[in-house]
């Protein structure tokens, strides 16, 4: 068995990976036309290269951070490189649109980015691989030691409704409200190595199911794990998947700001010797599920005793409890926006509420994308 070596993080450092789909500005239909954006950022910003990336499908940008401190400095960096890519795309005619789901969009009229990875994973996922219309933010945080990284991992998937609830922007498929806030959680987790993680009790355990991953043919890389919590060891990071892709900036800063904080007050109670709080797996699957299907109506399950609470109330408490970790991170505003979430409403109540009026999924898709011009302190 190969030794899986974590190259851990000094500081509890910071990285957003934000997905946007690319939509017609005309018919809201998406539009395979990531490559002309990319040969065009190949030919104007080649220094900005490192930081869009492309992704399984060619209706799809990814922008990146670099290795960021705070919250603010990671929306900065984001929104820098957000600025450069919007004039590229009005030069295309689409849009940035940033929900986990397209309302009407068709999966077999997309087309699929060049690579044998891409090209592998379609031939082994087939008809469930050619469904991933779906796009959502990946938040990197630095973890110092090898062995914080499972017990964090494990104890952050109490909070994973909460996360899941507030991100939720995937209520409608193929031209029907599905009855969920995150049909993208239903639909990631069919990928065969998709979906919550295994609870392992040691890295030794973890170093053992990636062996017989890779000797049964499962993956090939440690990076083809897709969970929804995973390790990242090359980068020294968790790396939380559990969002849906995020309208506007301001909620996007509010969530990365939560994950962060999170991640670094397990952080900091494992290292002080607190055994931190953990759930039978059933009972996270449960918790999934009922994020994905009520969103910011779910009553979750807060501990392995079965206790139950309305997720919004269980957040109110958790923003207080989580009030000294933020000042130690410089995101207390950014984390106060939580509250305007839970007050406001989520995304995937905003996209019901335009069909409802309008009747019109093409009007769904134009109050998605014009919610990146949101000011991220409103």
């Amino acid at each position: 068995m190969t030794p899986i070596e974590f190259d851990g993080s000094p500081a509890p450092t910071l990285g957003v990976e934000w997905e946007f789909a690319l939509t017609d500005k005309v018919t809201g239909d998406l539009s395979n036309s990531a490559a002309a954006l990319f040969a065009a950022v190949a030919e104007r910003h080649p220094e900005r290269a490192g930081k869009i990336h492309k992704e399984l499908l060619r209706n799809t940008v990814e922008l990146v951070t670099g290795v960021c401190r705070t919250t603010g400095e990671a929306v900065a960096d984001l929104t820098d490189t957000l600025g450069v890519v919007r004039v590229l795309t009005e030069e295309l005619g689409v849009d940035l649109y940033g929900a986990g789901t397209h309302p009407f969009a068709e999966y077999s009229t997309q087309l699929l980015t060049e690579g044998h990875r891409y090209a592998e994973l379609i031939e082994r996922t087939q008809w469930w691989g050619r469904q991933m219309l779906i796009w959502g933010v990946h938040v990197h945080v630095g973890i110092s030691h090898r062995d914080k990284v499972l017990p964090i991992l494990d104890s952050l998937l109490n909070y994973y409704p909460h996360l899941l609830a507030l991100s939720a922007s995937s209520p409608m498929w193929a031209g029907q409200d599905t009855g969920y806030a995150s049909n993208r959680a239903m639909m990631f987790q069919q990928l065969p190595t998709a979906g919550l993680p295994f609870q392992f009790r040691t890295w030794e355990e973890f170093e053992g199911f990636v062996a017989d991953q890779k000797t049964t043919g499962i993956i090939d890389h440690l990076n083809e794990i897709r969970w929804d919590i995973r390790p990242s060891p090359h980068l020294g990071t968790i790396e939380v998947r559990v969002c849906d892709g995020m309208t506007n900036v301001a909620e996007l800063q509010s969530v990365v700001a939560l994950i962060h904080c999170l991640l670094v007050d397990l952080d900091r109670r494992f290292t002080a010797g607190e055994t931190l709080p953990t759930m039978a797996p059933w009972l996270v699957q449960e918790n999934k599920w009922r994020a994905a299907r009520y969103g910011l109506d779910a009553i979750v399950i807060l501990d392995g005793n079965c206790r139950e609470e309305l997720v919004t109330d269980d957040l109110h408490r958790l923003l207080e409890q989580l009030q000294p970790v933020a000042r130690d991170l410089d995101c207390v505003d950014e984390l106060a926006g939580i509250e305007n979430i839970i007050t406001g409403g989520a995304s995937y109540q905003r996209q019901r509420k335009v069909y409802r009026e309008t009747h019109s999924m093409r009007d769904v898709v134009a109050s998605v994308v014009a919610e990146l011009d949101v000011p991220a302190n409103s």
